[in-house]
């Protein structure tokens, strides 16, 4: 039988850290990790208090509410795709969260993905991005077979800004496209309506496989008030599309209940039916276990200025259990560590970037920074990803890349064609990627490690991770390299010139530096979500059991037949 060599991995703090430095760095991140959760909680109110009042006033409960009342006791909901529109202006208007609430909940035991209207912004209405929103979360379920609850309280599209969500290829109907590939697929889908379901709102729970409405609830094509100037009818949108006409008259909806509540436990009962997890099985026999270093000593790890650095084993030994880890592959490509640990339990693939400086065995006595992509570590990361894509194994990618190698040795070694492999590779897979900015994604680097374009699963982000081509200020070089002599001093003579040239290239600096900002890419879903450093275990243990979840659905082999055991047999070293 084929053996997991996993072994110790990290320090404890004090070996590596001093109190001083560790402190410093708690500091800043923690700095950091209040504002996220400032901004968290603002965008969680939605439109304020007294647009809640309202809700309750009609005796329903807000989005959020009805998700607190739908997962499990002791249970955390790991929201996902929370900024988007972020400091985004509709006129004097914002839309807090697009206006829905996407969310991984566990009901029964089992994980799925809620889609929840939040009534409290514009009465549920889709705003730009909304859409997008709902398909990213939709897609999300779809790669990991995990039920889809709609809790639906939709007054159609905002249609002030319709021009913005309406048409396109990612517009509202897409919405509908993405239920009839989840049903293709065999992936439950549960609606819960409760109060406004017009127009697309309407169409968004009618392929579910049970659809249940409250009193208050109506489906329609077009609300009353449209009837009302089209035909010049006196009716009420509960006499057009209530329950009574959908639950007793269409069929298109399934059980007319009381309220919320009631609603609420019977979607419960309904998960509940559904096969348990397959978890338990994937453990072969494993337990959960925390890691032996502490996971809550992740913020101190990181230092406050990007460009020190600081050890990726250490971060690693505070996300899997026990700190136990098998690295493959570890004198070759020494810039990459990539291996297998178990994350509550469950096998799951890394793939890391080192920091600091590494010895170059292809120019004896030199060293080369880490945190950029070398040939071998191209070929090692992307023969590790083939590798636990056949043998069904979950990889997380923690990037902190500056890029790809550049220059004359780099052409001449083809790093274009072995990164070309890596592309291939990581687009093909089957198997469930996830991707962790944790600082630097920046150019190809960043693609090249699974970056959002190549549909990981989920990608999430630090509150300090930084996406762009290139850093601020060698951006601006590259934009007014004309200007510049070799040396990247200005050319021009002349001081008004050169008082300009300054300017432009600080003003860009200044820009591009903005536009790294994670919140920015989260506002305009370039990433899923921002996340405190301190939460990367628990984000982790989602990742673990969403991908272990559902069975037959894909390849998972048993640790006894893995691809990586021959990879690792024929790496090891002779004597």
């Amino acid at each position: 039988m084929a053996k997991i060599p996993l072994i110790p991995v990290g320090r404890a703090r004090d070996a590596f850290l001093d109190a001083g430095s560790f402190a410093r760095n708690l500091e800043a991140m923690g700095a950091h990790e209040a504002q996220l959760s400032e901004r968290r909680a603002k965008i969680a109110q939605g439109w304020g208090e007294e647009y809640r009042s309202r809700v309750h006033k009609k005796g329903k409960l807000t989005a959020r509410e009805r998700i607190e009342r739908l997962k499990d006791p002791g249970t955390r909901v790991f929201e996902v795709l929370t900024f988007v529109n972020y400091g985004r202006k509709f006129g004097k208007l914002e839309s807090p969260a697009a206006g829905v609430v996407t969310a991984y909940v566990c009901v029964a035991g089992r994980w799925t993905m809620v889609i929840a209207n939040d009534n409290t912004v514009a009465s549920g209405s889709w705003w730009p991005m909304s859409p997008e929103k709902i398909e990213r979360a939709q897609e999300m379920a779809l790669r990991l077979a995990l039920p889809v609850i709609y809790l639906v309280d939709c007054s159609g599209l905002y249609l002030p800004e319709q021009s913005h969500s309406f048409p396109g290829r990612n517009g509202a109907g897409a919405i509908f496209k993405m239920n009839s590939r989840l049903s293709a697929a065999g992936v439950p889908q549960i609606a819960g309506v409760f109060g406004d379901c017009i127009a697309g709102g309407g169409y968004m729970p009618i392929i579910s496989d049970r659809v249940y409405m409250t009193e208050q609830a109506y489906m329609v094509i077009a609300g009353a008030a449209l009837i009302k100037g089209a035909k010049s009818q006196k009716l009420s949108s509960l006499d057009i599309g209530g329950p009574e006409v959908h639950v007793h008259q269409s069929a298109c909806a399934d059980v007319r209940v009381p309220d919320d509540e009631t609603a609420l436990e019977l979607i419960r009962r309904d998960i509940q039916r559904l096969p348990s997890s397959g978890c338990d099985f994937y453990r072969h026999g494993a337990q959960s276990a925390a890691p032996h270093q502490p996971a809550r000593e992740l913020s101190g790890l990181f230092p406050p200025d990007h460009r020190i650095t600081y050890d990726v084993e250490e971060v690693l030994a505070r996300v899997v259990d026990r700190s136990l880890f098998w690295e493959l592959m570890p004198e070759r490509g020494r810039e990459m560590i990539v291996g297998v640990a178990r994350v509550d339990g469950l096998y799951m693939g890394f793939v890391a970037n080192r920091q600091g400086v590494i010895d170059d065995p292809e120019h004896h006595g030199k060293r080369k920074p880490c945190g950029i992509l070398y040939k071998e570590g191209i070929a090692k990361i992307s023969a590790f990803s083939r590798a636990c894509n056949d043998d069904g194994i979950p990889l997380v990618w923690l990037q902190d890349i500056s890029g790809f190698d550049i220059g004359l040795e780099a052409e001449r070694l083809g790093l274009l064609g072995y990164g070309s492999s890596l592309i291939y590779t990581n687009s093909t897979n089957s198997a469930p990627m996830f991707t962790v900015l944790l600082r630097k994604a920046s150019g190809a680097g960043y693609y090249a490690m699974a970056g959002l374009p190549y549909e990981p699963v989920v990608q999430i982000s630090t509150p300090i991770a930084r996406q762009s081509v290139m850093e601020g200020r060698t951006l601006a070089i590259a934009a007014f390299n004309t200007k510049l002599d070799d040396d990247f001093e200005i050319l021009a003579k002349d001081p008004a010139e050169r008082a300009q040239i300054e300017a432009g290239m600080r003003e860009t600096e200044a820009r591009i530096e903005g536009d790294m900002s994670p919140y920015k890419s989260a506002a305009q879903m370039d990433t899923d979500e921002i996340v405190q450093v301190s939460e990367l275990r628990a984000w982790l243990e989602l990742f673990a059991q969403t991908s272990y979840q559902s069975i037959g659905h894909r390849r998972i082999k048993n640790p006894r037949i893995w691809s990586l055991h021959d990879l690792a047999a024929l790496s090891e070293l002779r004597g």
